[in-house]
């Protein structure tokens, strides 16, 4: 959690930006992105120096070479330590010139640099440079948990400025889907829709605290370093954003890059997953020569959100699991494609659940009601029963505003706090439960095997066995299997009703004729 000390140097830094002619939030997230690359690679210089000094021999990565650019500036003068004490205009010359021609050429080595091949430098003065430059020389980037909880931060400014929202889920529903994923240190996972890798981030920070000991284990470490983070995306601004987020969330060698996820074959990356955790664009539609082939035979669309459900069942291997945001046409929509691919979840797959979500979750940009989406790959069936939950409250308000409805510690699917390493859970009492469901949606899930088969279709959550649900066409939607409790209501005699009726209706002509004697 940051300070409001920290988010007040942040807020300066995006109002310098908007001050100095930026106001396209994509573009200052962006030129924010590359100035932090910028200090990372200097911070990692000087790291590799000092670890060479104490074990007396040579560096073993170095990031900035001896000798000159083409142009002839030392590559020592590029460093953010070297340039920062420049006078603006030389600080600008090098750093338009000469440093973002460096990054753009610098050879992929695994940690994100080849994201870097398209950036392009937009600041316009050398006074806007030195100011944000100085801004962002007093943000202490030294803790993963500051620096990583900084840039989300950065990030949610792109959803609050409007037009660009629709690259953000709300971190709330990820922190849910991640709770009922469990992510575990052995997963393999993918987001080949991942924008700024939210989802990503979000399951390792799950690993951090729930499965600490894999830290310990250098097989592990490596795995989740180098094996564990799979996005695709085919935005070369959201690449260079998400390997940055997930860079200073403590990952620099997450498998970050570009894929036109819907048009290019899978071959590659067919059953390689246990874990997808994805909100795909929906509400599009696609032509069938530019789709991928591999999907068409999995389910022949044109509309986006069923060739991503087909993309995810080509992406996990047997016994992968997935967690997934679907627009709620999905769950009922009468087409051949519809019903295909959801009788394929159900017949051929194992599905899970289906949580119906508010449809103001993703206001103010879009009020299209959506659902989690909760399934496993078995290539031979298993469905048994279906768990439902109807989430009437996410912790915020529905409207434009989306205001926090509860104190920030009582929001999200595991209210409470860390005090030192302890994380200090708070329990929800009913009025509370009325605001924010995330932690009873958590709570039920894990029980949908058990307690969770004998609630009644009235409650909030229930369970349907599979037989009904391919009577009923493979019909997805809660409300087609939820009864609503009629509560029982003292009627008087219809006798009283219209004795009381007709003494009103007397009344009424009396008043009447009084008026018009009056008259």
């Amino acid at each position: 959690m940051i300070t409001g000390e920290l988010r007040g140097k942040i807020d300066r830094i995006w109002d310098a930006f908007w001050s100095g002619g930026i106001s396209n939030p994509m573009e200052v997230i962006e030129q924010i992105t590359y100035l932090l690359y910028i200090r990372g690679l200097d911070d990692v210089q000087i790291r590799e120096e000092h670890k060479a000094q104490r074990l007396k021999r040579p560096i073993e990565r170095v990031i900035f070479p001896e000798g000159k650019d083409e142009r002839g500036l030392p590559y020592a003068k590029m460093r953010w330590s070297a340039f920062h004490h420049d006078p603006p205009a030389e600080m600008f010359k090098i750093v338009s010139e000469h440093v973002f021609p460096f990054i753009r050429t610098m050879d992929g080595n695994g940690s994100g640099q080849s994201h870097m091949q398209g950036a392009r430098f937009t600041i316009p003065t050398p006074a806007l440079l030195a100011k944000v430059v100085d801004l962002l020389a007093d943000i202490p980037m030294e803790d993963r948990d500051t620096k990583g909880d900084l840039y989300e931060y950065m990030l949610s400014k792109i959803a609050t400025a409007g037009q660009n929202g629709q690259f953000r889920t709300p971190r709330h529903i990820i922190a849910l889907m991640v709770e009922m994923a469990a992510p575990t240190p052995e997963d393999v996972i993918c987001d080949p829709a991942a924008g700024t890798c939210g989802f990503l981030v979000a399951a390792g920070e799950y690993l951090r605290n729930n499965h600490p000991e894999m830290f310990r284990d250098d097989a592990k470490r490596q795995h989740f370093q180098e094996g564990l983070f799979h996005g695709f995306d085919f935005d070369g601004t959201m690449l260079r954003i998400g390997a940055m987020n997930m860079r200073l969330h403590g990952n620099d060698g997450a498998d970050i890059r570009y894929k036109d996820s819907l048009s290019e074959e899978h071959s590659g990356d067919r059953d390689v997953y246990s874990l997808v955790l994805a909100n795909p664009p929906f509400a599009g539609s696609l032509d069938y020569e530019t789709t991928a082939k591999d999907l068409q035979k999995v389910v022949k669309t044109k509309k986006t959100e069923l060739l991503f459900l087909a993309l995810f069942l080509h992406l996990l291997k047997p016994g992968g699991r997935a967690a997934v945001i679907v627009p709620d046409g999905v769950l009922f929509g009468s087409s051949r494609a519809h019903k295909a691919i959801r009788r394929m979840l159900v017949e051929e797959q194992r599905l899970d659940g289906i949580v119906k979500l508010p449809s103001g979750v993703f206001k103010p940009y879009a009020g299209v009601s959506t659902a989690i989406l909760l399934f496993t790959k078995t290539n031979s069936g298993g469905t048994d029963q279906v768990w439902f939950y109807d989430c009437r409250a996410d912790g915020y308000s529905l409207d434009d505003k989306r205001t926090p409805l509860l104190a920030s510690e009582k929001l999200g699917p595991t209210p409470g706090a860390w005090s030192g390493s302890t994380f200090v859970n708070e329990t929800l009492d009913d009025d509370e439960h009325k605001q924010n469901n995330l932690p009873d949606i958590a709570a039920r899930w894990a029980e949908r095997s058990g307690s969770e088969r004998e609630r009644e279709r009235t409650d909030q959550s229930f369970c349907v066995p599979k037989e009904e649900i391919a009577a009923a066409d493979y019909d997805l939607s809660l409300n087609r299997y939820k009864e609503i409790a009629h509560e029982e209501v003292d009627h008087r005699p219809p006798k009283e009703i219209i004795a009381e009726l007709n003494a009103l209706e007397k009344e009424i002509r009396d008043g009447l004729d009084e008026l018009e004697a009056m008259l």
